[in-house]
């Protein structure tokens, strides 16, 4: 380290290769969520990339859907097998083997309606991820706002919260999706009105965002408690810093590895969520493709059209998934030392 003289009794001042002062004001910027090879260590891990080739591959499928029916000609409202002759039976099962399976229908037709499986499939998949992306956003705003605000405060408002939290966790979330989704579709659908398809979306999407947030404000309240204290926190309220410049600049980029963890596992169980209130009969309804009401239609000619069950069934396995496994992969390289963990 090279040293400059600056006379008798004067401490040597370091030179700039020496690094960083320790009186630093934030880690923020030796963050690994800040770093710009999260990719590139995402793709280092032979499972996470073909996660994320999987999860690519819906993305592009949903994104695609309108050209890719185009292309194939057919769509997923159109009852082929009632009319075209010899494509169902007078039972309303498809005729030819394996559900219906052939050139013309690559996955089979949808036994008693005669629709066409691969499109149902393909816009199946928009409805799930519309539905599980847009509930993650609510949920991780809510979550950051509520999570943050109350670790920074602190003292009532944080014991206030906690005692919400831990009410609103003792309810069976399950059961309140079933009984609140009717409830709000009546309160926003007048009697004896169809309901448009914007709605059953909006219904879902405040179902679920009614509880997801509350696992990720806790965590972040914890971080956020813990962080508060830290030196660089310490030193902009000591430069006279507003609560919302130390919230903003000091806290929030700390804590911004966890909500990409947070946001990219909820993804997949908003996924799943979805298609088991559709598969019970109290979320996306006909005519829209859902890949929870084509299980539910499934188990119902199980023994007599197994193949209809088994598409929907491992799109969905494959997709929740994948997505899992990115989620892992995601955390792994945001922090090397959980994956060494495990």
């Amino acid at each position: 380290m090279a040293v400059v003289d600056t006379g008798p009794g004067t401490a040597p001042a370091p030179s700039p290769a020496a690094g960083p002062s320790p009186a630093d004001p934030s880690p923020t910027d030796r963050s690994p969520a800040a770093a710009p090879g999260l990719l590139r260590r995402v793709l280092r891990d032979r499972v996470g990339a073909a996660a994320l080739a999987v999860v690519l591959l819906f993305l592009l499928l949903a994104l695609g859907a309108p050209l890719v029916a185009a292309l194939y000609g057919k769509n997923p409202v159109d009852h082929y097998g009632q009319n075209i002759p010899g494509l169902l039976s007078d039972s309303g099962l498809p005729m030819l083997p394996n559900g219906g399976i052939s050139g013309d229908f690559w996955f089979g037709l949808e036994p008693g309606l005669g629709r066409d499986v691969f499109t149902q499939l393909l816009y199946g998949i928009r409805t799930s991820l519309l539905i599980a992306f847009a509930s993650a956003a609510v949920t991780t705003t809510l979550g950051v706002l509520a999570g943050i605000a109350v670790g920074y405060l602190g003292g009532i408002t944080d014991r206030l919260f906690g005692f919400l939290a831990n009410v609103l966790l003792a309810f069976p979330t399950l059961l309140l999706l079933l009984a609140l989704s009717p409830v709000i579709q009546s309160r926003l659908v007048d009697p004896g009105t169809a309901e448009p398809e914007w709605m059953q979306f909006l219904v879902l999407i405040l179902v679920f965002s009614a509880f997801g947030w509350i696992p990720l404000a806790l965590s972040l309240r914890a971080a956020v408690r813990s962080l508060r204290e830290r030196d660089f926190v310490q030193s902009a309220r000591a430069q006279g810093a507003s609560r919302f410049h130390v919230v903003v600049h000091e806290l929030l980029p700390n804590v911004r590895s966890q909500l990409l963890v947070h946001a990219t596992m909820a993804v997949p169980t908003f996924v799943a969520s979805e298609a088991a209130l559709s598969f019970l009969g109290v979320g996306i309804t006909e005519p829209v493709p859902d890949w929870g009401r084509m299980i539910s239609r499934g188990s119902e000619v199980f023994q007599a059209d197994p193949t209809y069950m088994v598409f929907p069934g491992v799109a969905l396995l494959l997709f929740v998934i994948a997505f899992n496994l990115l989620g892992d992969a995601v955390r792994d390289a945001l922090d090397p030392r959980a994956g060494t963990a495990r």
